[in-house]
């Protein structure tokens, strides 16, 4: 199955990646007649399609998130299913990014591309893994491709949480983490690792926790940040966004101990401005060895590479003899991060 000609028929658009024989877009940034989404970060779901494909769990985090009518008409397409539009095989298969997160899969006249999204390869009790398909074009992000990333095992990252909290009995944990995807994660972490307190909720996490509770993700006791004694929260953990960390919101908390979990708590610069206490490796996206190795094993003539550090990417590959090239595609960020 040659690779050339795939970009006869996928290619990039100022809308986005445009799948022409099926007359679909892929994540696109601008409101289009029908769209294929792969996760419900804001910088892929957006509001305005006239039709969106998508998994079922993605399909209710749009609703939550941007409301009922976020889209004319939803789709859901049960992972692996086998979709056929404009004689285009479409089916959409695990990226472990997120909940409901995942890779879209093209076939037309004998070739295949797949389109990654956000993904991660390492474990998530919150989500399916990433499934590896063996493909002519891979569409690969690179959020973390930098070789100064390497992320430590999140298990590993939340047992120094829960060991800091054991040292501080009496201070509260404010963890900030993203309130779609890395907070449920972080949660389950603990919960996994055996920790069985309450843990509280800033108001802006609630409506996707209780999202994923609802879609099966068992999270235990989970209640939101009381008005009034913050006092009474000293030794507790208290999920929040990252910008509460160091706002008015966590003031009312007596001395504690701040944190942030992401990705980018690996850069000494980030852990500075960011101003926390207990800086937590813990990222959605895949690292630098697991970008290489996931190219690699999807066995791709061509790799394209997207939203993120896409010049170390392609440089890499191409000294590995791979042929890769920077997909311009804009609109896309570290929503999720």
């Amino acid at each position: 199955m040659p690779a050339a000609g795939i970009d006869q028929w996928l290619y990039p658009t100022e809308r986005g990646l445009y799948c022409e024989p099926a007359g679909v877009y892929i994540d696109p940034a601008r409101p289009v007649d029908r769209a294929i989404i792969t996760h419900g970060h804001s910088d892929h779901a957006r509001p305005g399609h006239g039709a969106v494909l998508a998994t079922a769990e993605t399909i209710e985090i749009m609703k939550t998130r941007i409301g009922p009518d976020a889209a004319g008409r939803f789709e859901a397409a049960p992972l692996g299913t086998v979709l056929t539009l404009g004689g285009v095989s479409v089916r959409l298969v695990p990226a472990g990014h997120i909940l409901g997160s995942a890779q879209i899969v093209l076939e037309w006249k004998g070739q295949r591309a797949v389109v990654s999204g956000d993904y991660k390869r390492a474990s998530d009790p919150t989500c399916a893994p990433f499934e590896p398909i063996a493909c002519d074009v891979f569409v690969t992000e690179a959020t973390f491709a930098l070789p100064v990333f390497h992320h430590e095992p999140a298990i590993r990252e939340v047992s120094r949480l829960l060991a800091s909290m054991h040292r501080n009995p009496d201070r509260a944990h404010l963890v900030g983490a993203y309130g779609l995807g890395k907070c449920q994660r972080v949660i389950r972490l603990a919960r996994d690792a055996g920790y069985d307190a309450p843990i509280y909720l800033h108001g802006a996490m609630i409506a996707l926790t209780e999202l994923y509770q609802t879609l099966g993700v068992h999270l235990g006791d989970l209640r939101p940040v009381p008005d009034g004694k913050p006092s009474e929260l000293a030794g507790a953990l208290i999920l929040c966004p990252p910008s509460a960390v160091s706002d008015r919101w966590s003031r009312r908390f007596p001395d504690p101990v701040t944190s942030f979990a992401s990705g980018w708590m690996r850069i000494k610069g980030r852990v500075r401005q960011s101003g926390v206490e207990l800086p937590l490796i813990i990222s959605d996206h895949a690292d630098w060895p697991e970008l290489i190795d996931t190219v690699v094993e999807t066995g791709a003539e061509d790799i394209w590479v997207t939203h993120g550090r896409d010049d170390a990417l392609v440089y890499e590959l191409g000294r590995r003899g791979l042929k890769a090239r920077a997909l311009a595609l804009v609109g896309f960020e570290d929503e999720g991060e």
